[in-house]
């Protein structure tokens, strides 16, 4: 299983991916389509049509992983919407929901904001 900081930044594709996809071509999806860079450690999610599978694409700084779901019941939330985005970003706490299969993962954000430092230095009020 995936170990994953906080500060480790999640992305769902908003789109429907073809599940045959392997590593390469989920890599050409989040340099060309999302423009950004897989070896800086971020985490990519992608859902099939059908929503019954859904893979994670992660560079743990030796080489990239590929985890693979599949659901027998029931089906992932869908993470793209009809606004036309390239992604939709999730903190891990809700990519593990999203994972374990809660219906409400990609629609709302389930976590709080992350805490900018500058504020705390500040004294700024939790």
């Amino acid at each position: 299983m995936l170990t994953l900081t906080r500060a480790v930044r999640v992305f769902a594709y908003a789109a429907p991916v073809d599940m045959r996809r392997g590593f390469d071509g989920l890599s050409a999806l989040v340099e060309q389509q999302l423009g950004q860079q897989l070896l800086k450690g971020d985490v990519f999610l992608f859902v099939g049509r059908c929503r019954r599978r859904a893979k994670v694409l992660h560079f743990d700084g030796t080489g990239l992983v590929l985890l693979t779901k599949r659901l027998f019941r029931g089906r992932f939330a869908r993470p793209w919407s009809e606004e036309g985005a390239q992604a939709v970003e999730l903190t891990v706490s809700e990519l593990s929901l999203f994972l374990e299969g809660c219906e409400l993962a990609g629609r709302w954000k389930l976590s709080p904001p992350a805490v900018d430092d500058k504020v705390l230095a500040i004294g700024g009020v939790m």
